[in-house]
């Protein structure tokens, strides 16, 4: 026969272990409108800027190729998917609407703060001398980044427009990688550490740097230059932000294929981003006054 005494107890104990549970989970509740706030992530403040971010202004050269502002938009697009929230903004430094002291005039009666990205390759007589001089001139606060430069993410887009154009390794490999040049020596040098990158994600291949103007060798000589080397599978890898009159001059001279711009390649649009965040955390950042003075 069943002890009604140790049925009790039994019971009770289930009952004081359910009650201790529920005690427990009714602990960790918070009333509504009070949940426990934690920490912001990395992630969240990049996916969702502050409305105190600067403004970041992609800034083109121009052409009068009208491909090439339709091709700046896009990847301008890709970088606002990129950032949501970020406020985005093309100019250009001339030929192309808007151009660059009318967008820092816009900003500056806005109140608003910029980050000028240039959308060029080296840090020619535009990176050093015009930026700077349209920032020192403009009302709104404003601080230029770094060119986009020789760095592994723009190195994957040329890879790929090439990849894109029909590259396949094969015997007698050669590129020229073609830009548009510059009589600024830190440029040259720019482009070399990116003719350099390129060749070691090739597997080795040979890159030589030709530009379309204002520097030597142009991309005839550079052929000739790969040919006299036995390099006579050579392509042209189109180190260009757009489609424009050096862009379409370099690719002519292709004796097998010719890259396209690197456009709005999903890579070109994370570094855009990487130097505008570089440049809002740098804290040894050249004054635009400096910059313009060099």
């Amino acid at each position: 026969m069943t002890d009604p005494d140790s049925t009790f107890d039994s019971a009770a104990e289930l009952l004081g272990r359910i009650t201790e549970q529920l005690g427990s989970r009714l602990g960790q509740v918070r009333p509504y409108g009070h949940a426990p706030r934690r920490p912001p992530r990395k992630h969240d403040e990049e996916a969702h800027p502050p409305m105190t971010a600067p403004t970041l202004v992609a800034v083109g050269h121009g052409s009068r190729d009208p491909r090439a502002r339709a091709t700046l938009a896009r990847l301008l697009d890709r970088v606002r998917e990129l950032r949501p929230g970020l406020d985005v903004r093309l100019a250009h430094i001339e030929l192309n609407a808007p151009l660059l002291d009318e967008t820092l005039a816009d900003l500056a009666a806005g109140g608003r703060d910029a980050v000028l990205v240039p959308l060029l390759l080296a840090p020619g007589h535009h990176v050093t001398h015009d930026l700077p001089a349209a920032v020192a001139a403009a009302p709104a606060h404003a601080r230029v980044a770094d060119p986009l430069g020789a760095h592994p993410l723009l190195v994957e887009a040329l890879a790929d427009r090439l990849a894109e154009a029909g590259w396949t390794p094969g015997e007698g490999d050669g590129v020229v990688l073609a830009s548009a040049g510059s009589r600024d020596p830190r440029s040259g040098a720019e482009i070399r550490r990116i003719a350099a990158l390129l060749g070691e994600r090739l597997g080795g291949v040979p890159v030589v740097p030709a530009y379309a103007s204002a520097a030597a060798p142009t991309v005839p000589d550079a052929l000739r230059a790969l040919a006299a080397r036995g390099r006579h599978r050579v392509a042209v890898a189109s180190c260009f932000t757009a489609p424009g009159l050096f862009a379409t001059r370099a690719a002519a001279h292709a004796p097998w294929i010719a890259s396209a711009p690197l456009g709005a390649h999903p890579a070109l649009a994370r570094l855009v981003l990487h130097r505008y965040d570089r440049s809002r955390t740098a804290r040894t950042t050249t004054p635009a006054r400096e910059l313009a003075a060099i």
